[in-house]
């Protein structure tokens, strides 16, 4: 059943696509907005990736579809599903991420793909996944409590147990063990998502992407024109380190798209276009730096008590 919807999933990621880069490109207001450029993979494949660069709020963005097929998957994707060994498969996603030029507009990212294996006389092994999280560097807790309001609307149709399992799952997804910390103040994170039948679960990978910008472009609006200078440049471009070592230490979309053969420009898209290391910083006690801190931990956001 799930291979006979492979198109109506592709035409919805495209669709998506088309979405995003219209909302961001109107929220950028630069003139140019995001150009494309299509490729194609050798294996079987290709995709079309969409980036802004110097825009007026997003410094780096980035809108990819991609769908690659081909009869052998790679290790990062067998090593940890033994089954899927020796089955042809077909991946198909939209993945995004933006980088503001202001330190006060969080970064954020997000995906939603979807999967299907097959092998000679046995049923397809097929899931969806996606999800999207925010990063922010100066967080204010109205935007973070935004954010999590977003997200648990998207999930409160399936069940009113989604919402906490997929947030809990991205607080322990977007973890950098190395340093001790959540990448940012989290948001949705799924994988494997086939258990309640087709149907349901491309709506709920549906309403995921379609709620993104309605959780995204409020909190940049409220941001975009507030004030900074060096330090807080410096510290965002601090804390965008970090962003470059979870994509690549502990990422797998990034480890399967490289190992899959994927086109490394796309792949890649999602650094940064600056960022620094300083050994052993420490912010000052007290300061707005400092307050980062408390965010990079799982907690209820909204527990409105707190």
């Amino acid at each position: 059943m799930a291979h006979e919807h492979l198109d109506d999933v592709k035409r919805y990621l495209l669709d998506l696509q088309e979405r995003l880069c219209a909302g961001l490109a109107r929220a950028d207001g630069h003139a140019d907005g995001f150009r494309e450029d299509s490729w194609t993979r050798e294996e079987g494949g290709g995709g079309r990736s969409r980036v802004i660069e110097n825009g007026v709020v997003f410094e780096k963005g980035g809108v990819n579809y991609s769908h690659v097929y081909g009869t052998t998957l790679p290790p990062s994707a067998t090593a940890a599903r033994p089954e899927l060994a020796g089955r042809s498969f077909h991946a198909v996603g939209v993945s995004w991420v933006l980088h503001p030029h202001n330190p006060h507009v969080p970064t954020s990212h997000g995906n939603v793909r979807f999967f299907i294996a097959d092998k000679p006389g046995e049923a397809p092994v097929w899931w969806f996944g996606g999800g999207f999280d925010l990063t922010p560097f100066y967080p204010v807790l109205d935007d973070v409590r935004h954010w999590h309001r977003v997200a648990k609307a998207a999930c409160e149709p399936f069940g009113k147990d989604v919402y906490p399992r997929y947030k809990a799952w991205c607080d322990d997804y977007f973890y950098l063990k190395h340093r001790d910390e959540t990448r940012g103040v989290g948001g949705l994170f799924f994988d494997d998502v086939n258990q309640d039948g087709f149907d349901e679960c491309f709506a709920f990978q549906r309403a995921v992407g379609d709620s993104f910008l309605d959780a995204y472009l409020p909190i940049v609006e409220r941001r975009r024109d507030t004030p900074f200078g060096k330090r807080e440049r410096d510290f965002q471009l601090y804390r965008r380190g970090r962003y470059v070592e979870f994509n690549l230490v502990w990422d797998r979309g990034t480890l399967f798209g490289l190992q899959s053969g994927g086109r490394t420009e796309s792949i890649l898209m999602s650094m940064p276009p600056l960022a620094r290391w300083e050994y052993a910083y420490l912010p000052e006690e007290e300061s707005a730096e400092a307050r980062l801190a408390a965010f990079l931990t799982p907690r209820d956001w909204l527990d409105e008590k707190e």
